[in-house]
């Protein structure tokens, strides 16, 4: 019987383990890109569809919305890090660029909710 147990428990932990995300682009300098107006507007573009996007920038945009809903689940260290790194420069420096993608990937507001620990009722734009 504990044996049974045993593999139960085995199997359902299996199951429930979520597929990562590439790690082809672990080793991406985010520090490059937020340190370049010029760069750092074409991943804004990239991600709002108003431009192509690099091979990288496709791969954000892919995993973008699953990260968001799922607390970066699927993301290597590395790609919580550049997420993380990512998400408070725009937050901090551009606004403007914030909204615009909080509308389009996260219209609920659930990760300023869950992550940030902002409530999108009473918070304003001057975070």
């Amino acid at each position: 019987m504990r044996r049974l147990i045993f593999f139960v428990l085995i199997a359902v932990a299996l199951a429930e383990e979520r597929p990562m995300y590439t790690t082809k682009y672990d080793k991406f300098d985010i520090d490059s890109i937020i340190k370049n107006d010029r760069l750092f507007k074409n991943y804004i573009d990239c991600l709002m569809d108003e431009k192509p996007c690099t091979p990288e920038g496709n791969e954000f945009k892919r995993n973008l919305p699953d990260a968001l809903e799922t607390g970066c689940a699927s993301c290597s260290k590395a790609q919580k890090t550049m997420a993380e790194k990512f998400y408070h420069h725009v937050i901090d420096n551009r606004i403007d660029d914030w909204m615009r993608l909080e509308n389009k990937y996260d219209p609920r507001g659930n990760y300023r909710k869950n992550y940030l620990g902002l409530d999108i009722e009473t918070t304003t734009v001057a975070l």
